[in-house]
C-alpha cells in the first residue's frame, strides 16, 4: 500500500492539472445526479419490527384513518383574552379550506369539536332528567295500580262473603240462585277489571325495564364521557384552540412539501389579534447544516493551520481539499434520496465528519511534506514520500473509521445504518481525496508553501542531507527535532498522570449512569422557534401530557355485536383509565367489522417525563381486559419510547464489536498485545466520559444556558451509538500518529521509555493541531438551533478533547512509561501468523533514498 500510494503521489505531483480535473468531473457528475435523483429527506425516525410499529400496521387494515400522521395547529390570542366570534369564525373559515391540501385526510374544526363534546354532556344531563320524569310517571302509574288492585281485592271480599251468606241462608233453591247467579255476574266484572290491571302492570313492569336499560345505557355514557373531562380543543378560558391535521400517509412517507403546504396556509392570512404555531409533527423539517457557528469553527481550524504550516496558501489547502469533499460525498449521499428513504439527519454526519477529518487527513500529509522539504528534500519525491508514509497511515485511520461507521448497519436499524453509509461515504472520499488531490496542489505550488524565510532554511538545507529519510525520522528519531535532547518523563510522574487522568475521566462519567435515551419534542426546540411555542402554549392550555397522546388499540372478541360495543368499550376505557398517569381516556372510532377499537390515552405529563415511559410499558404488560381484549400502544410518543429502546438494546453489542475490532487491528498495526488493550481501555473511558459530559449538560441541565439547552431532557436516543463509531475511529487517528513514532523510535534502537519520549515530541504537534481542528469543526455546530445537531456537536467536540488531550496524550504515554519494554511483548506464534502492514512506511523510506533539486 505504501509503495502505491507512493506513485500515485509522484504522480499527481507530476500530472497535477490531471488529476485536479478528474476531481472536477467526479464533482460535476456527482452534482448532475444530485439534481436529477435528490427527492427530499424525513423529519421521522422508525424501526422496524416495534411494538408500535405493530398497532399501526393493524391500524392500516382496519382503521386507516387513523394509521397516517398527525399534527397540530395552536392558535392563540396575542394578550391573553378570549377568542372572539369574528376570531373564531376566521380560524373555522381556514379549517373549512384545509381538508384539500396535500395528503390530508381531515382537519378538526376545534370550536365545532369542542360544542359536540359540551353537547353530548349536556344531553346526559337532559337524558338523565327525562329519565327520571319518566321514572317518576311510572312510579305514579303503579301507585294507581297498586290503589286499584286493593279496590278490587277489597270488592273480592265482600263478594266472596256475599257467596257464603247465600250459600249458608235457608233460601229456597231457585231464589239462592238467583241471588248467586247475580253475584257470578258481579265476579266476571272484577275479573275483567283484574285482568286490565295486569295488563297495565304487564306494560308499566316492560315501561320500567326500558328505563333501567337507558338508565344503564345513559350512566355506562356518562362515565365513559366522564374519562375525557380533560381532553379539550379549546382552553377553558377560551384563549387557545387546537386545529388537528391528520394525513393519510404515515410520518415516514409525509413529504415536507405536504408539512409546508399546510404551515402555508395557515399563515398565508393571519386571523388579527392571534398568534398561531405549530407542533414539531408538522414544522420540524430538514434542519439548517451550515452556519455562523459552522464557519466559526472553519475559520478557528485555518488559524491552527496557518500557525503549523506557516503559509496560509498551505493552510487553504486542506480547507480547500476537505470542502470539496464534503460537497462531493454529501450531494453523492442525497442523489439516491429518490430510491431509499433518507431522514432529515443522514446528510449532516456526513458533512461534520468529511470536513473534520478531511481538513486532519490532509493536513497529515502536508505536515510531514512541509517537514521533508526543510530538510532539504526535492519537492516531488518529498510528496510521494509523504503520500507513501502519512497517507499510507490516513489510509488506515481513514478506513478504521470507515469501518466503524458501516459497523452500524449490523444494530439492524435502517435510518442508524444509513447514517453510518454516508458517512462513511464522506470519509472514503476525504482519503481519496487526501491521497490523490493534496498531492497534487502541493505539486502545483512547489516550494511556495513554504514561507520565504522557511523556503530559505530549506535551500541551505538541501546540500546537508542524503535523502528525505532523514527528514522523515526527523519526528521519530532518537533525537527531537528542535536540537533539544529528549528524556523520558519519571516513573513517578508517569503513575501520578496515570491516576489522575483516570479518575478525571471516571469522575466526568459518573452522569452517564443516569442516563435516558429519548428523541426531542417540541420543548427541545429554540425557544422562538414554531414548534417550541406551539408545545408551551399546548401545555400552559391544556397540560403537559396534551402533547403526549397516545393512541391505544382494543382487539373485540370475533362476532361482537353493535350493541355490546359500547359495554366492551367501557370495560376498556375503566381499565386505562384506573392506571397511574392517566388523566384522560376517550373512545375514538370502531372497526367496521367490530374487531378494532381505538382510544386516545392522555398522560399526565409530557412526552420524554418518566412517567409516560412507564405508563406505555404498563399499558403494554396488562393483561387482556376481560380475559380477551388484548390491548396495543402507539402514538408519537409511544413511538420514540420504541425507537430509544431498540437503540438502547444495539448499543452494547455495538461496543463490543467495535471495541474488538479495534483490538484487532492495533494488534496488526503495533504488533503488541498489550498497546492495542490500553488504547482500547483508554477509548473506553474516554467514551463514558463522553457520555457523562453530555447527560450532565442535555439531561440535567448543567452549563445549559452556555450550550443553549432550555429544557433539559433525555439523551438524543441514537447518539450513543454514533458516538462509539465516530470516536472510536477519530481515536485510532490519534494513537496511529503519537504511537507509530514511538514504535518506530525504538524499533531504531532507542530505549522503550526514551522512544515513549520521542514518539511524542514528533508526533504531538500535528496531533495538537489535528484535535484543535477537529473540536473547533464540531463545535461550530453546537450553535445549531436543530437539538440533534447540537448535541452531535458537543458530543464529538467532547469526546476528541477527553480523548485526544487526555487518553493519547497523558495517559497512554505514562501507561507505556511505566510498561517499558514490555508495552511492545508479542507472543512468537502471535508475530509468525500477523501481517506486517507497516503503517509507519519504514520499508518505503529505504527503497526511495532521496532527489534534491
Amino acid at each position: 500500500m505504501a509503495e502505491l500510494l507512493h506513485r500515485l503521489g509522484t504522480f499527481a505531483a507530476r500530472r497535477a492539472w490531471t488529476v485536479i480535473v478528474a476531481w472536477a468531473v467526479i464533482l460535476g457528475v456527482v452534482v448532475g445526479g444530485f439534481l436529477v435523483g435528490y427527492k427530499g429527506l424525513s423529519s421521522s425516525f422508525d424501526i422496524p419490527g416495534t411494538a408500535s410499529g405493530d398497532v399501526i400496521s393493524e391500524l392500516q387494515g382496519e382503521l386507516p384513518d387513523f394509521a397516517g400522521a398527525s399534527g397540530a395547529v395552536v392558535f392563540r390570542t396575542d394578550d391573553g383574552s378570549a377568542l372572539t366570534d369574528e376570531q373564531k369564525t376566521e380560524i373555522s373559515a381556514l379549517v373549512a379550506s384545509a381538508s384539500d391540501l396535500p395528503d390530508v385526510a381531515r382537519v378538526t374544526d376545534p370550536f365545532t369539536a369542542q360544542q359536540q363534546l359540551e353537547d353530548q354532556r349536556q344531553q346526559v344531563v337532559d337524558g338523565r332528567q327525562q329519565l327520571e320524569q319518566a321514572r317518576a310517571q311510572a312510579e305514579s302509574g303503579q301507585q294507581q295500580l297498586d290503589a286499584g288492585k286493593a279496590q278490587l281485592e277489597a270488592g273480592q271480599q265482600q263478594l266472596d262473603q256475599g257467596k257464603a251468606q247465600i250459600e249458608a241462608a235457608p233460601l229456597p233453591s231457585a231464589q239462592k240462585q238467583r241471588q248467586l247467579s247475580a253475584l257470578e255476574a258481579q265476579q266476571q266484572q272484577i275479573d275483567q277489571q283484574r285482568s286490565a290491571l295486569e295488563q297495565q302492570q304487564a306494560q308499566l313492569t316492560e315501561g320500567l325495564a326500558q328505563i333501567d336499560a337507558q338508565q344503564t345505557q345513559l350512566n355506562d355514557g356518562s362515565e365513559l364521557l366522564s374519562f375525557a373531562d380533560a381532553i379539550r380543543l379549546v382552553s377553558e378560558d377560551g384563549s387557545t384552540a387546537i386545529v388537528n391535521v391528520s394525513f393519510d400517509k404515515p410520518r415516514l412517507e409525509l413529504t415536507e412539501a405536504s408539512k409546508e403546504a399546510v404551515v402555508e396556509h395557515f399563515t398565508a392570512k393571519a386571523v388579527p389579534g392571534v398568534d398561531v404555531a405549530f407542533n414539531t409533527e408538522i414544522s420540524q423539517g430538514v434542519p439548517e447544516i451550515f452556519g455562523v457557528g459552522e464557519i466559526v469553527g472553519v475559520a478557528i481550524a485555518g488559524i491552527v493551520l496557518v500557525v503549523v504550516l506557516g503559509s496560509l496558501l498551505a493552510a487553504s489547502f486542506p480547507i480547500a481539499t476537505a470542502i470539496i469533499g464534503v460537497a462531493i460525498g454529501a450531494m453523492a449521499t442525497l442523489s439516491f434520496s429518490g430510491v431509499i428513504q433518507m431522514a432529515s439527519v443522514t446528510p449532516f454526519l456526513g458533512v461534520m465528519l468529511g470536513l473534520a477529518v478531511g481538513i486532519d487527513y490532509a493536513l497529515f500529509i502536508l505536515y510531514r511534506h512541509r517537514r521533508q522539504l526543510l530538510a532539504g528534500a526535492d519537492v516531488r519525491e518529498s510528496i510521494g514520500l509523504a503520500n507513501g508514509t502519512a497517507g499510507n497511515a490516513v489510509v488506515f485511520a481513514g478506513s478504521t473509521v470507515i469501518v466503524a461507521l458501516l459497523a452500524l448497519n449490523i444494530t439492524g436499524i435502517p435510518f442508524l445504518g444509513l447514517m453510518g453509509t454516508a458517512g462513511a461515504v464522506s470519509v472514503l472520499v476525504a482519503v481519496l481525496i487526501a491521497v490523490s488531490l493534496t498531492p497534487a496542489l502541493l505539486g502545483l505550488a512547489g516550494m511556495r508553501i513554504l514561507s520565504r524565510r522557511a523556503r530559505a532554511r530549506a535551500t541551505a538545507a538541501s546540500g546537508a542531507v542524503e535523502h528525505p529519510r532523514r527528514a522523515a525520522r526527523a519526528e521519530t528519531g532518537p533525537v527531537a527535532t528542535n536540537g533539544r535532547a529528549v528524556r523520558p518523563m519519571s516513573t513517578v510522574r508517569a503513575t501520578v498522570t496515570m491516576l489522575v487522568a483516570t479518575v478525571v475521566l471516571l469522575v466526568i462519567a459518573i452522569p452517564a449512569l443516569s442516563m435516558r435515551l429519548g428523541l426531542p419534542d417540541g420543548g427541545s426546540e429554540a425557544e422562538d422557534s414554531t414548534g417550541y411555542k406551539a408545545f408551551t402554549w399546548s401545555e400552559e392550555a391544556f397540560g403537559a401530557g396534551s402533547n403526549a397522546p397516545l393512541l391505544v388499540t382494543a382487539a373485540l372478541p370475533a362476532g361482537t355485536a353493535e350493541a355490546d360495543v359500547q359495554g366492551l368499550q367501557l370495560d376498556v376505557a375503566r381499565e386505562l383509565f384506573s392506571q397511574d398517569d392517566v388523566v384522560a381516556v376517550a373512545p375514538v372510532a370502531v372497526s367496521e367489522d367490530r374487531t378494532l377499537a381505538a382510544f386516545q390515552v392522555i398522560p399526565a405529563e409530557g412526552p420524554n417525563a418518566v412517567s409516560t415511559d412507564r405508563l406505555v410499558r404498563d399499558l403494554r404488560s396488562l393483561p387482556p381486559v376481560d380475559g380477551d381484549i388484548d390491548l396495543g400502544v402507539a402514538g408519537a410518543a409511544a413511538i420514540n419510547i420504541d425507537i430509544s429502546e431498540g437503540l438502547a438494546d444495539v448499543l452494547p453489542i455495538y461496543l463490543v464489536v467495535v471495541v474488538g475490532l479495534s483490538f484487532l487491528i492495533m494488534v496488526m498495526v503495533f504488533r503488541s498485545l498489550l498497546v492495542p488493550l490500553i488504547a482500547t481501555l483508554g477509548f473506553v473511558l474516554s467514551l463514558f466520559a463522553t457520555y457523562g459530559a453530555v447527560t450532565a449538560v442535555f439531561q440535567w441541565g448543567w452549563l445549559g444556558g452556555l450550550f443553549g439547552v432550555h429544557n433539559p431532557g433525555p439523551i438524543l436516543s441514537f447518539l450513543p451509538v454514533i458516538l462509539v463509531g465516530i470516536l472510536f475511529g477519530l481515536a485510532m487517528d490519534y494513537q496511529l500518529f503519537l504511537t507509530t513514532g514511538m514504535r518506530e523510535a525504538w524499533a531504531h534502537g532507542a530505549a522503550p521509555r526514551l522512544a515513549v519520549a520521542q514518539g511524542f515530541r514528533a508526533g504531538r504537534t500535528v496531533v495538537i493541531a489535528a484535535a484543535i481542528i477537529m473540536i473547533s469543526v464540531f463545535s461550530g455546530f453546537i450553535t445549531s438551533e436543530a437539538v440533534i445537531i447540537k448535541s452531535f456537536g458537543l458530543g464529538l467536540g467532547l469526546g476528541v478533547l477527553f480523548d485526544a488531550f487526555i487518553v493519547r496524550m497523558l495517559l497512554m504515554p505514562a501507561i507505556m512509561h511505566v510498561l517499558g519494554g514490555a508495552a511492545w511483548w508479542l507472543p512468537k506464534w502471535l508475530d509468525r501468523i500477523v501481517p506486517n502492514v507497516d503503517v509507519e512506511g519504514s520499508a518505503l523510506e529505504r527503497r526511495h533514498p532521496g532527489h534534491h533539486g
